[in-house]
């Protein structure tokens, strides 16, 4: 695509979409069908969405993880234990093709905003609810945040080195990967309404995606009964697919059957395992994870990173160095995929895009966050206890 080509229309344009969302899974969903092209009101509290809080940092006025999450949304102040508040947006949704909602249990439908009430009003209606544990069960009612759903899901206890504690995962892969199944929910709902004229009720959880992620440990739980040990960088199923410590720093290595196990036997000097009994095999290579390892470490630890790193990828073994943010931001892989780019009026912010492109173009990003009832006067909203909706 050239400079001068128009940019595809994106899928989502025409969508309107209403998120009564705040902190992070919620309104991660808007931000993502924003971003494929839905107009997206975003609904606040009139002191606004507690992740406008969560500095530093702080970049335009919001809290970096606030901009980041809020790209290209409207919104709305409403305080909705105000009858005319809760009223607008009644009228308003029945215009509207999606509702993404992360409330604590039970407020929407003590506002008269559960699904069936709106539903039976605009029956095309998608109504999407994010939950902690889920829409049913002893926990229903629990509220859960990133760490302590992480910690029901036993996802602490296969993190971690084998010697120390259970850790947590350190991003936010609950809230964010709830926020992708929310939205991947909604785009299956507006297929299914497209064949049957009727919106539907989409219902997923931070639990559930807990459980998503580990649903590879469950499956072996299930089969062996036993706990599998944590490991730093490596796998409890695979050898080799950890890293190495180099004479300069960590490498890791991913000769991850046993074709690329030979291979870099070979270059390690040691073509002899690959013939050996103990290691000839993945399954071999497990049973004799004690003989197999401690030798290839004395091998890696003789030359520096860049080294192996420039070997291993001569021979087609997949290997990386273990980067920080700098080296990951400054990477020519980085810059090459154009995954960061500046917000369009906050330079000085630059955020990741949509991991997905259309016909080789992956959306702009449109705009910054909203600042808090930016948008009431233009759409027609009461504006809480009669005060001013600030601007950007």
């Amino acid at each position: 695509m050239t400079a001068s080509d128009t940019p595809p229309p994106l899928p989502l344009a025409g969508i309107r979409v209403v998120e009564i969302a705040q902190n992070l899974a919620g309104p991660f969903a808007g931000e993502i069908l924003a971003a494929l092209g839905a107009e997206v009101v975003k609904v606040e509290r009139p002191e606004g969405d507690d992740a406008r809080g969560w500095g530093p940092p702080f970049v335009g006025g919001a809290a970096a993880t606030f901009q980041t999450v809020n790209r290209g949304k409207r919104s709305v102040a409403l305080d909705l234990k105000d009858e005319r508040a809760v009223a607008w947006l009644k009228d308003h949704l029945l215009g509207c093709d999606i509702l993404v909602q992360n409330l604590r249990p039970g407020a929407m439908e003590a506002l008269g905003l559960d699904a069936e009430s709106l539903r039976a009003r605009n029956p095309r209606l998608i109504y999407c609810s994010l939950h902690a544990f889920g829409r049913a069960g002893p926990k229903r009612l629990a509220p859960g945040y990133e760490p302590i759903v992480q910690a029901f899901a036993g996802m602490f206890s296969v993190n971690g080195t084998r010697e120390g504690p259970p850790s947590r995962v350190g991003m936010q892969v609950l809230d964010l990967g709830t926020g992708v199944w929310a939205a991947l929910g909604c785009l299956a709902a507006l297929l299914r309404r497209a064949r049957t004229g009727e919106g539907c009720v989409v219902d997923t959880s931070l639990f559930e995606t807990a459980l998503g992620w580990m649903t590879i440990h469950l499956a072996a739980f299930g089969v062996t009964g036993r706990q599998p040990p944590r490991d730093r960088t490596g796998s409890p199923r695979l050898i080799v697919f950890q890293a190495f410590e180099t004479a300069d720093g960590e490498l890791v290595v991913a000769a991850a059957n046993d074709r690329l196990f030979a291979r870099l036997a070979v270059e390690l000097g040691r073509a002899d395992w690959a013939r050996d009994p103990r290691f000839r095999t993945n399954a071999d290579r497990i049973a004799h994870r004690d003989l197999l390892i401690p030798e290839m470490e004395a091998i890696f630890r003789a030359r520096p990173t860049a080294e192996w790193a420039r070997r291993l990828e001569a021979i087609g073994i997949p290997c990386s160095p273990i980067n920080d943010l700098a080296a990951v931001r400054d990477d020519p892989q980085t810059a090459a995929i154009g995954a960061l780019a500046p917000l369009p009026d906050l330079p000085e912010l630059r955020t990741v895009g949509l991991p997905v492109s259309f016909d080789g173009v992956r959306p702009a990003h449109r705009h910054r966050a909203p600042a808090l009832g930016a948008d009431n006067a233009a759409l027609g909203a009461p504006v809480p206890g009669g005060a001013r909706a600030t601007r950007p």
